[in-house]
């Protein structure tokens, strides 16, 4: 971004009605409480204006920081949502939050689990629809060994279609094609066969998720948007900014999505279609991210506690034969929807999204981190600026810990 850009900084303590009231009046800095650690704003700030000022490719950026150790829920944004019209970034603008939504999608159907209307490990061929099954079985993938508990693990062996530089050459070739998840399906038997039986293999993969989705239509008889959120419980949660765009209605008073970029690429070219049905497609704001993944670990979302240890549970499995699909994460992380990370020398759960998006949470600080530098070729940027949160946050947990032993 050309450094003479004007760029209009937002900081946002999120505690009241005031508080998102005064969004609507411009760059205009909002108090963070009396009493609230004020000293971590600034520095707090300092790393999201970084992450815009320091890196060309990043337009805006936003974060949000919540962690109870310090009575502290502070968010703040950078730069711009759509860099052509000059609307600033701030803390409620949404943004494609891109394969953070298989988080989503693996807690509706732990969900569906936890009140018996599917089991983890059913085939998969009892749950989708026979066309669906009719695919899969002409490129030779057995489906009767192929489970619900394969699918959100990445260990069914499927080829990921939207891995495949083929996908993206269709992408770039006709941009405004509207995708159908059939459509998705036919390219990953089309272009890729099976990587190993089911279980053999850990690859990170869409077209498991694509089917997940499914699933859930077909166990609630519902629409995939209606049944994340009834599972989820969006209303209960206050995700209010929270939505499947093209799938279901914009939720009133939201402001207008963040433009994605893709290199220099403005991503609002491509049909939203292209990661839609449940390997991504939904749009969020770093705070309901922030508040659906403590929910997620802080028994907001599942009935039964034990539910979220099923969800963390490691997957033991060889990784992939030399040549084969390779594993975009480190072997035995991922689990379901959530993958197991160090951030900072702290064990950390989190999921992060293609156009630079990161939703983490660290149970040693009870942390919930979320952040967005909507770009893709800036994954570095948004790294950086989650490790730089966790920094400032456990040196002022650690510095009230002294204060408080002295």
């Amino acid at each position: 971004m050309n450094q003479a850009t004007p760029r209009c900084r937002h900081q946002l303590s999120f505690y009241s009605l005031v508080a998102f009231a005064a969004l609507a009046l411009g760059c205009q800095p909002v108090a963070t409480r009396q009493g609230v650690a004020p000293d971590l704003g600034p520095a707090l700030q300092a790393l999201v204006d970084g992450a815009v000022e320091d890196n060309e490719a990043v337009h805006g950026a936003a974060l949000h920081v919540d962690t109870p150790a310090l009575d502290l829920v502070w968010e703040g944004a950078a730069g711009e949502a759509d860099p052509a019209a000059g609307v600033s970034m701030t803390p409620a603008t949404p943004f494609q939050i891109a394969s953070n939504t298989k988080t989503f999608i693996s807690a509706s159907t732990l969900r569906l689990w936890e009140d018996g209307r599917l089991g983890l490990d059913d085939p998969i061929a009892g749950h989708i629809r026979d066309d669906s099954v009719e695919i899969l079985r002409s490129d030779g993938y057995d489906l009767e060994e192929l489970t619900i508990r394969h699918l959100l693990t990445h260990t069914g062996g499927l080829y990921d279609y939207a891995m495949s530089e083929r996908y993206s050459e269709r992408i770039i070739d006709d941009p405004t094609h509207r995708w159908t998840r059939t459509e998705q399906l036919e390219a990953a038997v089309e272009w890729g066969d099976p990587l190993a039986p089911p279980g053999v293999v850990y690859s990170y993969c869409d077209t498991g998720y694509i089917l997940l989705g499914e699933i859930l239509e077909l166990a609630t008889g519902r629409s995939m948007p209606d049944a994340v959120r009834e599972l989820v419980g969006y209303e209960g949660l206050g995700l209010g900014s929270t939505w499947f765009e093209t799938l279901e209605p914009r939720p009133a008073g939201v402001l207008d999505p963040a433009h994605p970029f893709w290199g220099e690429e403005d991503g609002t070219a491509f049909d939203l279609s292209i990661d839609l049905y449940g390997g991504g497609g939904l749009l969020s704001t770093v705070g309901d991210l922030a508040h659906f993944f403590r929910a997620l670990f802080k028994g907001g979302i599942y009935t039964d506690p034990e539910t979220a240890d099923t969800m963390l549970t490691t997957v033991e499995i060889a990784p992939p034969e030399e040549g084969g699909e390779e594993s975009r994460l480190p072997h035995g992380a991922y689990r379901m929807g959530v993958w197991v990370v160090e951030v900072e020398g702290y064990t950390s759960y989190r999921h992060t999204g293609f156009w630079g998006t990161s939703a983490t949470y660290v149970p040693e600080l009870d942390l919930t981190i979320t952040a967005t530098v909507n770009q893709n070729q800036a994954r570095p940027v948004f790294e950086e600026l989650v490790s730089g949160a966790v920094r400032v946050v456990a040196d002022a947990i650690e510095a009230a810990s002294s204060a408080e032993e002295g």
